[in-house]
């Protein structure tokens, strides 16, 4: 049954291959679970009382509350599959209560420091490799975009104006593109053409092959080092500065929803609360009653 959903969640729902192989892993540790109270209970007829016994067992070795919500959310996604084709009638996850997380704001560069960091010139070197790192860091700061997204980019998928992303479940979106980035893309593509030549993937390593994600992170953080002190720094970093960046300056939460790519507001809206704590900040900072 576990192999039937698998490949139901990466041909019809599309997950990657990172998220059906996290999916595996969690329905894999619920099963040896249950193998440890005895081999005839099995994952496909277990009881509610068996998951809320897995949860406790999970809390008590320590394991942080967002990786149990995790995998409960994987049980939950699993039975409910099941019931769906008939094979239960019930799902023993639905009505178990999920631990809460402690709410966690997203971590941003303020835009100070994003400003130094374009401005300065020494930061970047002035050959190939410069101008790649400039483009890979300028988009992700102007466009939001995911540590994926950006590895997929194809030569052809930039325009004049615009930029075309292939997100979560293979959704396909325009990004716009400011003309700082337009003006750094052209300047790149021109290097790379007359070094590497033309390629199929936007930005490539110095030898022409594709990016790959530890050297995004590297490079991130190398950059993002020099101009803030948050211990994350990440691509993901720079996708949350964008969202409030763009915030703070008044672009409506809409607009930055469909440039994010988010199925849903209530997925961009906690970018509301950055801005919301930093206005509390200058208040209390600024006001003689503050």
């Amino acid at each position: 049954m576990q192999s039937e959903f698998l490949l139901y969640l990466s041909v019809e729902k599309h997950y990657s291959e990172h998220t059906v192989a996290a999916y595996a892993k969690d329905l894999e540790q619920f099963q040896e679970h249950l193998h440890s109270y005895g081999p005839e209970l099995d994952i496909t007829s277990a009881e509610a009382q068996w998951v809320r016994n897995w949860v406790v067992d999970l809390m008590d070795k320590g394991l942080s509350v967002r990786t149990v919500q995790r995998k409960i959310s994987t049980l939950r996604s699993f039975y409910r599959y099941l019931k769906r084709n008939g094979y239960r009638v019930d799902n023993p996850v639905a009505t178990l209560h999920t631990p809460k997380a402690p709410s966690r704001l997203p971590q941003f560069v303020e835009q100070e420091g994003m400003r130094s960091l374009f401005w300065d010139a020494d930061l970047f070197p002035d050959d190939f490799s410069g101008l790649r790192d400039r483009c890979l860091m300028l988009l992700l700061y102007s466009t939001g975009i995911r540590l994926s997204e950006l590895i997929g980019i194809q030569e052809a998928d930039f325009s004049q104006d615009e930029i075309k992303v292939i997100g979560k479940r293979n959704k396909e979106r325009l990004v716009p593109i400011a003309r700082e980035l337009k003006k750094t893309m052209e300047d790149y593509l021109e290097a790379k053409h007359s070094t590497i030549g033309a390629t199929d993937h936007l930005l490539v390593l110095d030898n022409g092959q594709k990016l790959y994600p530890k050297f995004v992170y590297r490079r991130v953080n190398q950059y993002l080092g020099s101009v803030t002190t948050l211990s994350k720094k990440s691509p993901h970093v720079l996708r949350h500065t964008f969202a409030t960046h763009m915030l703070e300056n008044g672009a409506e939460l809409q607009s930055i929803k469909e440039i994010l790519g988010h199925a849903n507001l209530a997925a961009t809206q906690v970018y509301t609360h950055n801005s919301i704590d930093r206005l509390k900040k200058i208040h209390t900072k600024s006001h003689p009653r503050g």
